[in-house]
């Protein structure tokens, strides 16, 4: 029979191996996925959170339909394209495989019907038409699709259709879908669409269901897009938004529908269990003023640029510190957005956010003609010169 000693040995030694085990199966959630890539990005700061093979170019599938739709919104924010408009289904956008809502050639459609099944069905022929009506062909949308994914610095990405199905060079990184995620969920009529489940077209006779399932059964999802081809495996880009804080995972590659959502959701739990926003401790003294050397005015008032929430370890938010860097004046001319400083915040001794204090104001240099009013006026006031 056991001592009391080595009994009480033992089970402290079972509970640190079970305790070990654990934090082993909880970094196994975010290091080990189903995925052959992914990324996780905390949307407001743009920070990443987790990633693995992210810059790997590889088929994104129907998540390419992210840039269709950021064309679309954008054409929409923009008055060019309204969501009543008719479009006349064409010969080629009716030739589409895969998931469609099998357009007729001739077929009329609204814009915001084709969106409709393009976020939520991921009608390839849906998302053909919108880039006919947008670019006059596909091959021209392809184009700006292009173009737009150069502006974002989606330096991985090749597009070669709208609609995601498989083609020779048609590639992006999860880091690229999660920059242009990241920029279609501007765009609050777009989310308006993919957070729905369920809706229909033509009066009812036709039923669309969210192919991203995460939207009904995970807390605070409200998009993006789903994508699977024989090339691709099975992609997905969800969204989610709790306490003002939302991210992006990307997981592609995966072998399986329920590889896809799991990994999206391991990022995702991984990140609002481990980490919050917190707005900057800003008050008017942060930034003041600053002296102006030879410069038509004595100072300049200055103010904090760009002064959004920062990202910290979840209940780290009392440990975090407030450094303000002001330089003791400026030489003139100074224009106005001239970084004079900044604020720092620290967390454990590490720089975790910053932002810039500038000017104002403009303000001119010192130059005669100024010289001379100045003591003209000065003279007829009855101030000494």
């Amino acid at each position: 029979m056991l001592s009391k000693k080595l009994l009480c040995f033992v089970v402290i030694f079972v509970f640190l191996l079970s305790i070990h085990g654990l934090v082993q199966a909880e970094g196994q959630n975010v290091e080990n996925l189903p995925a052959k890539s992914y990324i996780l990005v905390e949307a407001n700061t743009g920070k990443v959170l987790a990633e693995k093979n992210a810059d790997e170019k590889m088929p994104p599938a129907s998540i390419t339909k992210i840039m269709t739709m950021l064309l679309l919104a954008e054409k929409l924010d923009s008055g060019e394209i309204a969501l009543d408009d008719m479009v006349t289904t064409s010969k080629h956008a009716n030739s589409m495989g895969g998931s469609q809502v099998w357009l007729d050639v001739g077929e009329q459609m609204s814009v915001e019907d084709l969106l409709k099944a393009t976020a939520i069905n991921s009608a390839n022929d849906a998302a053909v038409a919108i880039s006919e009506h947008i670019a006059g062909s596909e091959e021209q949308f392809v184009e700006l699709m292009n173009q737009k994914a150069a502006e974002l610095g989606m330096t991985g990405s090749n597009f070669c259709n709208a609609s995601g199905l498989d083609a020779d060079g048609h590639l992006s990184t999860a880091r690229d879908i999660a920059i242009m995620g990241r920029e279609l969920i501007k765009h609050p009529l777009i989310i308006k669409y993919t957070s729905k489940y369920m809706d229909d077209l033509r009066n009812g006779k036709t039923e669309l269901v969210n192919t991203n399932k995460m939207v009904r059964f995970y807390e605070g999802c409200n998009g993006l897009k789903t994508g699977t081809t024989d090339l691709a495996g099975s992609c997905l880009c969800a969204t989610a938004t709790r306490n003002d804080m939302t991210l992006i995972a990307v997981s592609m590659g995966s072998e399986t529908s329920k590889d896809r959502f799991d990994s999206c959701r391991s990022l995702l739990d991984y990140g609002f269990s481990g980490w919050e926003l917190l707005s900057p401790n800003l008050d008017e003294m942060d930034a003041g003023s600053i002296e102006v050397v030879n410069g038509k005015k004595d100072s300049v008032a200055l103010r904090v640029d760009g002064a959004g929430p920062m990202l910290v370890p979840k209940n780290s938010s009392k440990k975090v510190e407030k450094k303000v860097e002001i330089e003791s004046s400026v030489e003139a001319p100074v224009q106005e957005g001239k970084c004079c400083g900044r604020i720092v915040y620290l967390l454990g001794g590490e720089e975790i956010s910053s932002y810039d204090i500038v000017a104002d104001d403009g303000v001119g240099k010192v130059d005669f003609v100024f010289l001379l009013t100045s003591m003209i006026n000065n003279f007829f006031n009855g101030k000494a010169i």
